[in-house]
């Protein structure tokens, strides 16, 4: 425990009052660093900005204070891509699971790393919007799986891209082989993302593409959760 005093973690930003980032009303740690440059990325601030090193005892002051909030809930780690942050990440959910705050994982899936995926329940989101090669996540989910992980598998829908019945049941084929109940949460493509391209002088490689409607979410819900 004394070690993890001196463990800094960069943090882009905290946002409470989250519904979507796992069960319950939960807070949101939105961690600096990724090791994917996905085009459509709705936080592409976490990539390209160190974001603001923070100590173990700082963020779970900021944290408690909102427990009163999220006590169904918990907290979300998030980013960018945590998994980058081991050593602060495993410090930060054995404190809040002693503080009895049930703590989720957002990951790209690309790290396969055993103690980081018993940290804390998982939202895995599969990234087929550049390749319908989905091999990497092969080593990942076999690992959650043999650790009895708790997953919850999402994709962002980008219409025109990913949305293609063979590249839905080769997504649906891929979740079933490992968790034969699960469900995908299907996140319909947004440009809300778009003026922070702008900020940052970036191109938004995706500005042409059109959002996803509810009608696009079903149809894929349909064709992958039976």
């Amino acid at each position: 425990m004394a070690a993890e005093k001196f463990c800094v973690g960069y943090v882009d930003s905290v946002y409470c009052g989250s519904g979507v980032d796992g069960r319950g009303l939960r807070c949101v740690v939105f961690f600096s660093g990724c090791n994917l440059r996905c085009p459509f990325c709705h936080n592409p601030e976490t990539l390209y900005k160190q974001g603001t090193a923070t100590g173990i005892d700082e963020l779970m002051a900021r944290l408690l204070r909102y427990k009163p909030y999220f006590r169904r809930g918990g907290v979300t780690l998030s980013g960018g891509e945590p998994f980058l942050q081991k050593q602060f990440v495993l410090a930060l959910a054995e404190r809040l699971k002693a503080e009895g705050v049930h703590v989720c994982i957002e990951t790209n899936g690309h790290i396969c790393d055993g103690e980081l995926i018993a940290a804390g329940d998982l939202i895995v989101d599969i990234k087929n919007q550049q390749s319908g090669d989905l091999s990497a996540y092969e080593k990942f989910l076999a690992e959650c799986r043999r650790l009895g992980a708790r997953v919850e598998v999402t994709n962002v829908l980008v219409p025109g891209v990913n949305d293609g019945e063979e590249a839905l049941r080769a997504l649906g084929s891929l979740v079933k082989k490992y968790y034969p109940n699960g469900k995908i949460r299907f996140l319909p493509f947004r440009k809300l993302c778009a003026e922070k391209y702008e900020n940052l002088g970036l191109p938004f490689v995706y500005a042409n593409v059109r959002e996803a409607e509810e009608e696009d979410v079903k149809r894929a819900e349909k064709l992958v959760n039976l």
